[in-house]
C-alpha cells in the first residue's frame, strides 16, 4: 500500500512538474520597435536560451516607443527595451533611465556596436542606412546618380520622394547624416536645392522605394534592404550609395534601470550580443554586430557597410528637436497627408 501511494505520488509531482515549471517563469516587459513578423522568432530564441524567461513584448513605432518610455520615466514598466533607434537609448541613457550592464562577450561584437561611454549601458543589434533608389525606365535622359549632388538636377524636378524625418527613422537618419558629413551650413543648402526636386515627404522609411520601383517617380530615398528588396522583385531601379557616404542608424538593446527582474534581464541582453541573435538580425538586416555573421540579400548595394559616414549618434540624439523644428519650418509644405 505505501509502495502504490509513493508511486502515486511521484507521479502526480512528475505531471504537474511543467506546470511549475511554467508558472515559476518570470515575465520580462520588452518594448521594442521590431517588426511584427520577427517578434515570435525573437521570443522563441530567447526563451530557449533564457528557459526561466517569459518575453512579454509591447511593440509600436520608434516614434511611438520613445514618446511612452520618456512619459514612464518616474515610473518605469519595462524591464528592457530591444530593436529601438541608438538614439533613443541614448536619450534614455543621458535621463539616466538604463542599468548600467556590460553583456557577455559584447567585445566580440564590431565595436561601432558597443556603447562608446561609461557606464555602459546599451548594446548595438544591426544598421540600416539611406541609399537612393533610382529608376533607370523613368529617368528620361537623367543619368544614375553617383552624387548627393546629382540629385539636384532640374530634370529631377518634382521626380523625388524622400521619408519625412518627424516621422520616419529613416529620413531623421538622412537629414543628420547630410548636416555631419556636409556641415550645417552646406547640409541646409543642400537641403534647400533638394526641396526644388522633393515632390512629397512621406512618412514611411520604405514608401519612397515602393513608388521609385513601380515607377511613380525617379528617385525614391530610402532603407538599403527595401532598396535590394525592391529590385530583386524585378524592378528597373538602381541601388546607389554615394560617394560622399551615407547617414545611417542602429537598433539597440538595453536593461532599464530599476526593473524588479535584473537577474533574468542580464541574462537576456547577453543573448542580444550572442551569435545566434545576430544570426537572427542578419535574416532582417545585411549590417550586423557580430563580424562573424553575414546573410548578405541579393542585389544589395556594394560597398554599403564602408559608405558609412562617421555618425555621432550622440549628436543625432541631443539634435533631434532642434534639427526637425528647423527641418519643418523650411521643408513641411510638401508633406504628405497622414492617413
Amino acid at each position: 500500500m505505501k509502495n502504490w501511494l509513493a508511486s502515486f505520488i511521484i507521479g502526480a509531482v512528475a505531471l504537474a512538474a511543467p506546470g511549475i515549471a511554467q508558472a515559476q517563469k518570470t515575465k520580462v516587459t520588452i518594448y521594442t520597435a521590431l517588426e511584427n513578423d520577427q517578434l515570435a522568432p525573437f521570443k522563441q530564441s530567447i526563451e530557449k536560451a533564457v528557459p526561466e524567461a517569459e518575453v512579454v513584448w509591447v511593440r509600436d513605432s520608434t516614434g511611438v516607443i520613445t514618446a511612452r518610455f520618456l512619459a514612464e520615466k518616474d515610473n518605469p514598466r519595462a524591464d528592457m527595451v530591444m530593436g529601438l533607434a541608438a538614439s533613443s537609448l541614448l536619450m534614455f541613457e543621458k535621463a539616466g533611465l538604463l542599468e548600467t550592464y556590460k553583456p557577455a562577450g559584447v567585445d566580440a561584437i564590431k565595436e561601432v556596436f558597443r556603447d562608446q561611454k561609461e557606464p555602459y549601458t546599451w548594446t548595438g543589434m544591426d544598421a540600416y542606412l539611406g541609399v537612393v533608389c533610382f529608376n533607370t525606365a523613368e529617368a528620361k535622359g537623367v543619368p544614375v546618380p553617383s552624387s548627393w549632388k546629382d540629385l539636384l538636377n532640374p530634370g529631377l524636378k518634382g521626380k523625388i520622394v524622400m521619408p519625412h524625418p518627424a516621422s520616419s527613422g529613416t529620413g531623421y537618419l538622412m537629414v543628420a547624416g547630410w548636416l555631419q558629413s556636409m556641415g550645417e551650413a552646406e547640409g541646409w543648402k543642400f537641403m534647400d536645392g533638394l526641396h526644388e526636386n522633393i515632390a512629397a515627404y512621406l512618412h514611411s522609411g520604405s514608401a519612397p522605394c515602393v513608388q521609385a520601383a513601380r515607377g511613380e517617380r525617379v528617385v525614391g530615398l530610402a532603407l538599403d534592404m527595401r532598396g535590394a528588396s525592391e529590385k530583386t522583385k524585378g524592378a528597373p531601379i538602381e541601388v546607389v550609395i554615394p560617394k560622399e557616404g551615407v547617414g545611417w542608424e542602429m537598433e539597440a538593446s538595453a536593461i532599464v534601470k530599476g526593473s524588479k527582474n535584473l537577474a533574468v534581464a542580464k541574462k537576456i541582453a547577453d543573448w542580444t550580443a550572442g551569435q545566434d541573435a545576430n544570426v537572427l538580425y542578419s535574416k532582417t538586416y545585411a549590417i550586423v554586430a557580430s563580424p562573424g555573421v553575414k546573410n548578405t540579400p541579393p542585389n544589395y548595394p556594394a560597398g554599403a557597410e564602408a559608405g558609412m559616414i562617421k555618425n555621432d549618434l550622440s549628436w543625432m540624439a541631443d539634435n533631434r528637436e532642434r534639427v526637425l523644428a528647423e527641418w519643418s519650418k523650411r521643408y513641411e509644405s510638401k508633406a504628405a497627408p497622414k492617413n
